[in-house]
């Protein structure tokens, strides 16, 4: 008999991101998105990466895509970053991520998509919406302010 996965807090956290639903919900990306897609999609990325540098959580975003299928673009150290091929949808690549992975890692989905969310926790995972996102990626960085200046007082 398999050994039942171990309890949620035991398990590896990983943060997918619903990159176009973040891009939507803030004000500050929303406006580079109507300047130039891709400068809002790489500030996301760059948010992303310093918090999963900070909060040793593994970071995923996923992001509508163009081409004939799913593909992944990430650098070393970097969060992965996938976007959908043109047959597919973000929020399907991200159903079936939680759909696989959900009793091997605690996966949280951040997303303001309602449908998603029940999607996800129907799967085993769970949500939080873009602006408890944003808390947490304000609140990393103060951590992070906060060990630099204790380090710099030693």
């Amino acid at each position: 008999m398999p050994t039942p996965p171990a309890s949620r807090s035991e398990r590896a956290h990983v943060l997918i991101v619903d990159g176009h639903s973040m891009i939507f919900q803030w004000p500050e990306l929303r406006r580079l998105h109507q300047r130039k897609t891709a400068i809002a999609r790489q500030q996301l990325i760059t948010l992303l990466t310093r918090y999963q540098d900070t909060s040793g959580t593994k970071v995923l975003a996923v992001f509508d895509g163009k081409g004939e299928r799913t593909n992944e673009a990430s650098e070393p150290g970097g969060i992965q970053v996938f976007y959908s091929g043109a047959a597919k949808t973000a929020d399907s690549v991200i159903e079936r991520i939680v759909a696989k992975y959900a009793s091997i890692y605690a996966i949280t989905v951040a997303t303001d998509d309602n449908l998603e969310r029940q999607t996800v926790e129907s799967f085993g995972g769970e949500w939080m919406s873009s602006e408890q996102l944003a808390l947490e990626l304000r609140d990393a960085d103060t951590r992070l302010q906060d060990q630099i200046k204790h380090l710099k007082r030693r």
